[in-house]
Protein backbone atom coordinates (compact mmCIF):
# COMPACT_ATOMS: atom_id res chain seq x y z
CA UNK A 1 0.00 0.00 0.00
CA UNK A 2 1.40 3.65 -0.41
CA UNK A 3 2.19 5.81 2.15
CA UNK A 4 -0.78 8.11 3.33
CA UNK A 5 0.28 12.11 3.07
CA UNK A 6 1.10 13.15 6.92
CA UNK A 7 -1.77 15.13 7.54
CA UNK A 8 -0.39 18.43 10.10
CA UNK A 9 -1.42 18.71 13.52
CA UNK A 10 -0.36 22.10 14.29
CA UNK A 11 -3.09 24.67 15.49
CA UNK A 12 -2.99 28.42 16.78
CA UNK A 13 -5.26 30.74 17.48
CA UNK A 14 -5.37 34.52 16.08
CA UNK A 15 -3.31 36.76 18.05
CA UNK A 16 -5.69 39.36 20.08
CA UNK A 17 -4.88 41.95 17.93
CA UNK A 18 -6.01 40.29 14.93
CA UNK A 19 -8.97 38.45 16.56
CA UNK A 20 -10.01 42.18 17.88
CA UNK A 21 -9.33 43.31 13.94
CA UNK A 22 -11.48 40.58 12.71
CA UNK A 23 -14.60 41.48 14.86
CA UNK A 24 -14.23 44.90 14.39
CA UNK A 25 -13.87 44.90 10.33
CA UNK A 26 -15.45 41.75 9.47
CA UNK A 27 -19.04 43.23 7.73
CA UNK A 28 -16.78 45.56 5.92
CA UNK A 29 -14.84 42.58 4.40
CA UNK A 30 -18.00 41.10 3.58
CA UNK A 31 -19.23 43.64 1.83
CA UNK A 32 -16.18 44.67 -0.18
CA UNK A 33 -16.07 40.84 -1.23
CA UNK A 34 -12.91 41.06 0.06
CA UNK A 35 -13.79 37.67 2.45
CA UNK A 36 -16.48 35.06 2.28
CA UNK A 37 -18.41 33.12 4.31
CA UNK A 38 -18.02 29.66 4.39
CA UNK A 39 -21.10 27.02 4.93
CA UNK A 40 -19.67 23.12 5.91
CA UNK A 41 -21.86 20.74 7.63
CA UNK A 42 -20.08 19.95 11.25
CA UNK A 43 -17.64 16.79 11.35
CA UNK A 44 -19.49 15.52 13.81
CA UNK A 45 -23.18 16.65 14.22
CA UNK A 46 -23.88 17.38 10.68
CA UNK A 47 -25.39 20.94 11.47
CA UNK A 48 -24.49 24.20 9.70
CA UNK A 49 -21.30 25.44 10.57
CA UNK A 50 -20.15 29.03 9.11
CA UNK A 51 -17.15 30.98 9.31
CA UNK A 52 -15.54 33.67 7.56
CA UNK A 53 -12.33 33.50 5.46
CA UNK A 54 -10.41 35.42 2.78
CA UNK A 55 -10.21 33.39 -0.81
CA UNK A 56 -7.26 33.77 -2.24
CA UNK A 57 -7.00 33.81 -6.04
CA UNK A 58 -4.06 32.66 -7.91
CA UNK A 59 -3.81 32.56 -11.75
CA UNK A 60 -7.59 32.88 -11.63
CA UNK A 61 -8.36 30.08 -9.67
CA UNK A 62 -9.79 30.36 -5.78
CA UNK A 63 -8.27 28.71 -2.63
CA UNK A 64 -8.94 28.59 0.82
CA UNK A 65 -6.17 28.48 3.21
CA UNK A 66 -5.57 27.93 7.08
CA UNK A 67 -3.12 30.55 8.62
CA UNK A 68 -3.29 29.14 12.04
CA UNK A 69 -3.06 25.55 11.10
CA UNK A 70 -5.13 22.70 11.93
CA UNK A 71 -8.59 24.36 12.54
CA UNK A 72 -12.23 22.52 12.96
CA UNK A 73 -12.68 24.61 9.86
CA UNK A 74 -10.44 22.40 8.20
CA UNK A 75 -11.13 19.39 9.69
CA UNK A 76 -14.91 20.12 8.88
CA UNK A 77 -13.95 20.75 5.24
CA UNK A 78 -12.25 17.35 4.83
CA UNK A 79 -14.55 15.60 6.26
CA UNK A 80 -17.36 17.15 4.11
CA UNK A 81 -15.11 18.01 0.84
CA UNK A 82 -17.22 20.82 -0.10
CA UNK A 83 -19.88 22.73 1.07
CA UNK A 84 -21.77 26.60 0.30
CA UNK A 85 -19.93 29.52 -0.16
CA UNK A 86 -21.57 32.94 0.12
CA UNK A 87 -19.61 35.74 -1.42
CA UNK A 88 -21.27 39.31 -1.84
CA UNK A 89 -24.26 38.12 -0.90
CA UNK A 90 -24.53 35.32 -3.17
CA UNK A 91 -24.37 31.14 -2.27
CA UNK A 92 -22.51 28.70 -4.59
CA UNK A 93 -22.08 25.60 -4.02
CA UNK A 94 -18.22 24.52 -3.76
CA UNK A 95 -16.16 21.16 -3.85
CA UNK A 96 -12.71 21.41 -2.00
CA UNK A 97 -9.71 20.22 -3.16
CA UNK A 98 -6.61 19.85 -0.68
CA UNK A 99 -3.36 20.63 -2.45
CA UNK A 100 0.34 20.22 -1.50
CA UNK A 101 3.76 20.70 -3.32
CA UNK A 102 4.21 23.27 -5.51
CA UNK A 103 0.43 24.16 -5.61
CA UNK A 104 0.41 25.13 -2.13
CA UNK A 105 3.53 26.97 -1.85
CA UNK A 106 2.33 29.16 -4.81
CA UNK A 107 -1.19 29.77 -3.21
CA UNK A 108 1.37 30.77 0.20
CA UNK A 109 3.70 32.76 -1.36
CA UNK A 110 0.63 34.54 -2.93
CA UNK A 111 -0.63 35.34 0.65
CA UNK A 112 2.23 36.61 1.52
CA UNK A 113 3.48 38.74 -1.15
CA UNK A 114 -0.03 40.59 -0.36
CA UNK A 115 -0.71 39.92 3.68
CA UNK A 116 0.15 43.27 5.44
CA UNK A 117 3.20 42.85 8.58
CA UNK A 118 0.80 41.75 11.27
CA UNK A 119 -0.61 38.81 8.83
CA UNK A 120 2.67 37.83 8.29
CA UNK A 121 3.60 37.66 11.46
CA UNK A 122 0.86 35.18 12.76
CA UNK A 123 1.66 33.38 9.22
CA UNK A 124 5.77 32.86 11.23
CA UNK A 125 3.90 31.47 14.10
CA UNK A 126 3.28 28.14 12.07
CA UNK A 127 6.54 28.93 9.77
CA UNK A 128 5.90 25.65 7.43
CA UNK A 129 3.96 25.40 4.78
CA UNK A 130 2.75 22.16 5.55
CA UNK A 131 1.24 23.49 8.79
CA UNK A 132 -0.96 25.48 6.38
CA UNK A 133 -3.79 23.05 4.88
CA UNK A 134 -4.44 24.72 1.50
CA UNK A 135 -7.74 23.68 -0.41
CA UNK A 136 -8.73 24.41 -4.44
CA UNK A 137 -12.17 25.81 -4.34
CA UNK A 138 -14.01 24.19 -7.51
CA UNK A 139 -17.87 26.00 -7.98
CA UNK A 140 -19.97 23.57 -8.99
CA UNK A 141 -22.46 24.78 -11.82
Amino acid sequence: MGEQPKIPTARLRPSPTVAFGRRIFRRFLLRAGLADVVELPGRRTGEPVRVTLARWEVDGIPYLMSQYGETDWVRNLRAAGGGQLRHKGRMEAFRAVEVDGEERERVIAAFRSTADKLLNREYDRLPSSADHPTFRVELIG
